[in-house]
C-alpha cells in the first residue's frame, strides 16, 4: 500500500506539473505590457532567489564544491544556463505576439531533436522506429515551411535550445534544484543590472503599472519553481516510460490554447504538419516502450541526480 501510494503521488505530480506547463501561456500573456526581455529578467532573478531559499531548507551546498573543484562542468552550466535563457526569452517573446501554436510545435518537436542529438553526438544506436520517426520530423517541418513561407524558426528554436540544455543537464549530473540555482545563479548578475537598468531609465514595467502585475512579476520565481519540484517529486516515483507519456500534456495544452482560445489559426497545412509531428511521438514513444520490454527488466525509477535523464521540461 505505501509503494501503490508513493506511485499514485508521482502520477499526480506529473500531472500537475506538466498540466501547469500547459498553462504558461495564459500566465505569460497577462505580464503584458512588459517587454519579453524585462519578463526574463525578473523570471531569472527571482527564480535564483527562490532557489536559494530552497537550498537554504533542505541545507544542499555540496554541489558547490562539485563544481568549484571540476571548471569544466561549471563551464557546461554557463552554456545550459544561456540556453535555457534564450528558450525563455523565445517563448515568452511567442506568447506575446499570439504564436502559441508555434511555441507548441516546438516541444512536440524536441523529443525527436533530442533522439538525433542522441545518435549524433553520443553515438546512440539508432533503431528503426527511431529512423521513421525522425524521417517523419524532417518532412513535418519541410511541410510546415511550405505553409508558413517560412522556416518554422520559433519551434524550432525552442527545440534545439531545449534539447541542447538537456544535454547538457545530463553531461554535469546535478539534480533539478541544484541545477536550476547554478544556472541562476550565474545569469543573476545580467538579470539584476538588466532590471536595475531599467528602474534607472523610468521605462520599467515593475511599479507602473498596477499592483495585480507588480504581484504576477514578482511571482515568476514561483511559478518557475512550483513545476519543477512537482517535477522532481514525479520522476522519483514514476516509470521512464509513464514520464514520457505525461510530458507531451503540455504541448497539448498550448495548442488548444493558442488555437480555441486565443484565436490563432490552424489551416489545413499547418494541421497536416502538426499530424505527422505526432506520428513520429507516438513511434518513438512506442520504440521506448517495446525498448523497455526487450530489456526483461522493469521500468527503470529515477534517483534526483538522474532526473536531467528524464524528458525535458518545458520553458
Amino acid at each position: 500500500m505505501p509503494e501503490r501510494s508513493d506511485h499514485n503521488l508521482g502520477v499526480l505530480a506529473g500531472i500537475s506539473c506538466y498540466a501547469l506547463w500547459g498553462l504558461f501561456p495564459l500566465y505569460f500573456h497577462s505580464l503584458e505590457p512588459a517587454e519579453p526581455w524585462e519578463v526574463l529578467a525578473h523570471r531569472v532573478t527571482w527564480s535564483f532567489v527562490l532557489m536559494l531559499a530552497v537550498l537554504a531548507l533542505q541545507r544542499n551546498w555540496s554541489w558547490i564544491g562539485t563544481l568549484r573543484r571540476d571548471p569544466r562542468a561549471a563551464g557546461l552550466l554557463v552554456v545550459a544556463g544561456l540556453l535555457l535563457s534564450a528558450n525563455w526569452l523565445v517563448y515568452v517573446w511567442a506568447v506575446s505576439i499570439d504564436r502559441v501554436i508555434d511555441a507548441s510545435l516546438g516541444y512536440f518537436i524536441n523529443p525527436i531533436v533530442t533522439v538525433a542529438m542522441g545518435v549524433t553526438l553520443l553515438k546512440e544506436t539508432i533503431r528503426p522506429l527511431q529512423i521513421g520517426a525522425l524521417a517523419l520530423g524532417a518532412i513535418a517541418v519541410l511541410i510546415l515551411a511550405i505553409a508558413y513561407g517560412e522556416v518554422p524558426w520559433i519551434a524550432l528554436t525552442l527545440a534545439f535550445t531545449f534539447a541542447g540544455y538537456g544535454y547538457l543537464k545530463k553531461k554535469v549530473g546535478l539534480d533539478t534544484v541544484a541545477s536550476l540555482t547554478a544556472e541562476t545563479a550565474l545569469l543573476f548578475p545580467i538579470g539584476a543590472v538588466a532590471l536595475a537598468w531599467t528602474f534607472a531609465r523610468g521605462d520599467t514595467a515593475l511599479g507602473n503599472h498596477g499592483v495585480f502585475l507588480d504581484v504576477r512579476l514578482l511571482a515568476l520565481g514561483i511559478v518557475t519553481a512550483v513545476p519543477l519540484l512537482l517535477f522532481g517529486a514525479a520522476t522519483q516515483r514514476i516509470p521512464l516510460v509513464m514520464i514520457g507519456l505525461l510530458q507531451y500534456l503540455t504541448p497539448w495544452g498550448q495548442l488548444l490554447l493558442g488555437w480555441l482560445y486565443f484565436g490563432e489559426e490552424m489551416p489545413p497545412s499547418r494541421l497536416a504538419g502538426f499530424a505527422l509531428i505526432w506520428a513520429a511521438l507516438v513511434l518513438l514513444v512506442w520504440d521506448g516502450v517495446q525498448a523497455v520490454r526487450g530489456s526483461g527488466a522493469p521500468s527503470p525509477r529515477f534517483e534526483p541526480v538522474a532526473a536531467d535523464r528524464a524528458p525535458s521540461r518545458p520553458g
